[in-house]
């Protein structure tokens, strides 16, 4: 299906040189963020009010490589169901031969690998959800290696099992975006940090929630309409989506058009409650932020006008990836949980976190009261 090593050396080699460092400033660097996700948790938790359950998982700091494997790793994980309902048909590709699949499979190693590298040099950090069985493990020594040396990450806090995800900030962006605005580095690392401990908040303190969402994400794939003549009519509508992508239009993205009208309402779900955890992200890190990033509001400020800059080529890049859908939705997830919170305080948007039944939906979502109506 997907030639995974293909995917991490097309990735790796296409991928962008970060900015240049001292290995000294680059370990320097590490040492502060994995001491931020610790000096953070704390003050997120008090805002929140939620507390983890158990362990709260693995700090891993990677540089863009890293990042890049780190990730086909967990499309492994997600993507396993899928491969194995393949392999119950006994043939990868439909109507294809040993040759065609051994081919397809590093063609799309290959587009996998350039869609890699080409996030690799935008993603600040995030909480990985589904790892490999021993990747949630720290190396016995605690560390595996630094940012800026050999693509290896560092790591601590660990406990085996899958049962816990990974916090992952990638430090080369973080450093080129700072620099990029022109902010104080510290407040800045410690304001990314923030977003990223809410995830890893989130996720280890509703019991339900990371299931949910792998249950969700395993449907969505098993959704997948495997008929040749389907797969190609898709496959034409996603040339059309790049088309109009190219042209400036707002049609769909790339993901949209793929997609089976089942895939259509289980991604709906998925979308909702993201929207949610992204948007209470958003509205977390600023809540804290000014007790513990004095420069926040200025960071804030710049970071959205970056956010608004895109170039020509960038803009098509995100509309085609739906990056930029994924934007509004964050946006629209905050403005949910901050008219929640005014209305009912934390404890009562707390409620969301009950069970799947009280998530909002797309609805509620644009009119929070109809959420606090039926559940607050």
């Amino acid at each position: 299906m997907i030639d995974w090593d293909t995917a991490i050396s097309t990735g790796v080699r296409f991928a962008k040189q970060g900015p240049q460092v001292s290995l000294t400033d680059a370990r320097a660097v590490v040492a502060e963020l994995r001491g931020l996700t610790t000096v953070v948790q704390q003050p997120v938790r008090e805002v929140t009010g939620l507390t983890s359950q158990g362990s709260v998982g693995p700090v891993a700091v990677v540089d863009r490589p890293g990042w890049i494997r780190a990730n086909v790793s967990g499309f492994q994980v997600v993507l396993e169901p899928l491969a194995e309902k393949l392999a119950a048909r006994g043939n990868p590709v439909p109507l294809a031969g040993p040759l065609i699949n051994q081919v397809g499979s590093r063609v799309t190693g290959a587009q996998a690998g350039l869609m890699l590298a080409y996030l690799s040099s935008r993603v600040l950090g995030q909480y990985e959800l589904f790892l490999p069985p021993g990747e949630g493990e720290a190396p016995a020594n605690g560390a595996s290696g630094a940012y800026g040396t050999n693509g290896a990450s560092v790591a601590n806090g660990a406990a085996p099992g899958a049962g816990v995800g990974r916090l992952t900030l990638v430090a080369p962006n973080i450093v080129s975006v700072e620099r990029e605005l022109g902010v104080n580095p510290h407040d800045f690392r410690r304001w990314v940090c923030l977003h990223e401990e809410t995830h890893r908040v989130q996720f280890t303190s509703v019991p339900w929630l990371r299931g949910y969402v792998q249950g969700m994400m395993t449907e969505f794939l098993l959704a997948s309409d495997l008929d040749t003549s389907a797969i190609l009519e898709r496959l034409r509508t996603a040339a059309g989506s790049i088309a109009g992508a190219v042209r400036g239009g707002d049609g769909e993205s790339l993901m949209e058009a793929m997609q089976t009208p089942a895939q259509r309402v289980l991604l709906d779900k998925l979308t909702n409650v993201m929207t949610l955890v992204e948007g209470h992200g958003d509205y977390v890190m600023d809540a804290v932020g000014p007790r513990v990033v004095p420069s926040v509001a200025e960071i804030r400020e710049k970071f959205s006008q970056r956010r608004g800059s895109a170039g020509r080529m960038e803009q098509i890049i995100r509309r085609i990836l739906g990056i930029d859908l994924k934007m509004k939705q964050y946006e629209q997830g905050s403005k949910f949980v901050a008219a929640v919170v005014a209305e009912a305080g934390m404890a009562g948007f707390n409620r969301v976190w009950t069970s799947p039944e009280t998530l909002p939906t797309r609805s509620e979502l644009n009119k929070p009261a109809e959420w606090l109506a039926r559940v607050g």
